[in-house]
C-alpha cells in the first residue's frame, strides 16, 4: 500500500473555508461524543461561473460546530469532481472508493485517509470498477455491491467483493439474484444489507423494493421482499441502537420525518417526534443578514447528507446564498435530532458561512479521532 502526496494546502481554497456567519442560531449546551468527526468530500468553487474545481475533504467537529478543511483529495483529474463513490472509516481511516468523473471515467481507485497523521495512501483497486453502489463495513472488512461500471446509461451490475484491510486485497463474492444501482448499503445485525435501487427496465417493480442480504459467515445472499417498500432508491440508510433509520429517498431526501425498520412487519414508520417540515425549505427564514440585521439574499439548498454518533443524528444541510453571479457564498447549517430524548429531541445549531461555492460529491461518513 503506497503512500501519496496530497497537493499543498497552501494552494487550496483552506483560507476561506469556512468562516463566522452573521446568523444568530443558539448552540446548544450539550455536548455530543468529543471523539469523533464527520468527514465529508465537497467540490469547491469560487463564484458560480468559476471553471476551476477541487474536491475537497472537511471535517465537522460535533462538540464546537465547525468544520475544517482537511485537504485536497489527490488524484482528481483538473477541474473535474469524483462522483458516486463511497466513503466509509475502519478505524482512524477513511476510505474513498470507486466512483466516476464525468465524460471521462469510472475508476477502480481506492484511496485511504488516515486522519491522526493527515496522510494519504493508494490501496488495492476494486476488482469492478464501479459507481452507484452499495457498500458497508462489516467485521471490519469493507463490502460493496452492484452499482454501474460504465458511463454509457448500462443496467448495472450485480457482482460484489469484499476489502480485508489488513491484508490489502479485494475477494470477489458471490452475485446478488439481481443487478442494483443506486442501492444502499448498510450493516444490520452482522449482515451486509444491499437497500433498494433500480433494477432495469425490465425488471419488476417487486426487485426496486426488495433488499439483497449477505451472511458473512454462510457467504451467501438472502432476498427479502418488500424491504424498502419504494420504487424510488433510498437516499441513505443508517443504524441507531440496532435500528435502521432512514429520512428520505433520492427525489425526496427529506419526508418531513424520520422513520425507523420495523423487522417483524417488514415496513418503516415515523420516529416518534421527529417530525419537522422547515428542515430543507428553501427560504426557511434562514437568509443572510447585512450589519444591520436586514434580510438580503434568499437560500437554495444544495446538499443534504446524515451522520449517525451515539444517540444522535446529525442532518448536515449546505444552502447556495442566491446573488452575485461574480461571487457567491454556501450556508453550512446543521440539525440534530436526540433519539434517546422523550422530548425536545431537535437542535439547530449556529449556521456557518463559507465563502464559494460547495456541494456535496457523496455522503458524509464517520471516523474516530485520537
Amino acid at each position: 500500500m503506497g503512500s501519496i502526496t496530497s497537493p499543498s494546502s497552501s494552494a487550496t481554497p483552506s483560507e476561506k473555508f469556512p468562516r463566522s456567519s452573521l446568523m444568530s442560531v443558539p448552540l446548544s449546551n450539550k455536548k455530543s461524543e468529543p471523539s469523533y468527526g464527520i468527514y465529508a468530500v465537497f467540490s469547491y468553487k469560487e463564484h458560480l461561473d468559476d471553471r476551476n474545481v477541487s474536491c475537497v475533504m472537511g471535517c465537522y467537529d460535533p462538540v464546537t460546530n465547525t468544520w475544517n478543511h482537511e485537504c485536497l483529495v489527490p488524484g482528481m483529474v483538473e477541474n473535474c469532481v469524483l462522483k458516486g463513490f463511497a466513503m466509509v472509516s475502519v478505524g482512524p481511516s477513511i476510505y474513498i472508493i470507486g466512483g466516476y468523473v464525468d465524460n471521462v471515467e469510472v475508476r477502480s481507485q481506492v484511496l485511504r485517509y488516515n486522519v491522526v497523521t493527515k496522510e494519504w495512501f493508494m490501496c488495492a483497486s476494486l476488482i469492478t470498477p464501479r459507481h452507484n453502489f452499495a457498500c458497508s463495513v462489516c467485521d471490519g472488512k469493507i463490502y460493496v455491491a452492484g452499482g454501474q461500471s460504465t458511463l454509457d446509461g448500462a443496467m448495472g451490475v450485480s457482482s460484489a467483493e469484499a476489502y480485508d484491510v489488513s491484508l490489502n486485497e479485494w475477494t470477489p463474492l458471490p452475485f446478488m439474484s439481481t443487478i442494483r444501482y443506486k442501492c444502499v448499503g448498510v450493516t444490520w445485525q452482522g449482515r451486509f444489507h444491499v437497500i433498494g435501487g433500480f433494477t432495469g427496465n425490465k425488471m419488476p417493480f417487486m426487485d426496486r423494493c426488495s433488499a439483497e442480504v449477505y451472511d458473512v459467515e454462510n457467504k451467501k445472499w438472502d432476498h427479502v421482499r418488500g424491504m424498502w417498500q419504494l420504487d424510488i432508491p433510498p437516499n441513505q440508510i443508517v443504524v441507531i441502537n440496532n435500528k435502521l433509520i432512514s429520512s428520505g429517498d433520492c427525489l425526496n431526501v427529506w419526508k418531513g420525518q424520520i422513520e425507523t425498520y420495523d423487522q417483524d412487519l417488514n415496513l418503516w414508520y415515523p420516529l416518534r417526534g421527529s417530525m419537522k417540515n422547515n428542515l430543507l425549505s428553501s427560504s426557511c427564514s434562514l437568509n443572510k443578514m447585512n450589519a444591520d440585521g436586514q434580510t438580503s439574499e434568499p437560500l437554495e439548498r444544495i446538499c443534504l447528507t446524515m451522520a449517525a454518533i451515539g444517540s444522535y443524528l446529525y442532518f448536515m444541510a449546505g444552502y447556495r446564498m442566491v446573488g452575485d453571479q461574480s461571487s457567491c457564498c454556501t450556508l453550512s447549517l446543521v440539525h440534530r435530532f436526540d433519539t434517546s430524548a422523550m422530548n425536545n429531541q431537535w437542535e439547530t445549531f449556529e449556521p456557518m458561512q463559507v465563502e464559494g461555492e460547495r456541494d456535496l460529491c457523496s455522503h458524509c461518513c464517520v471516523a474516530q479521532l485520537p
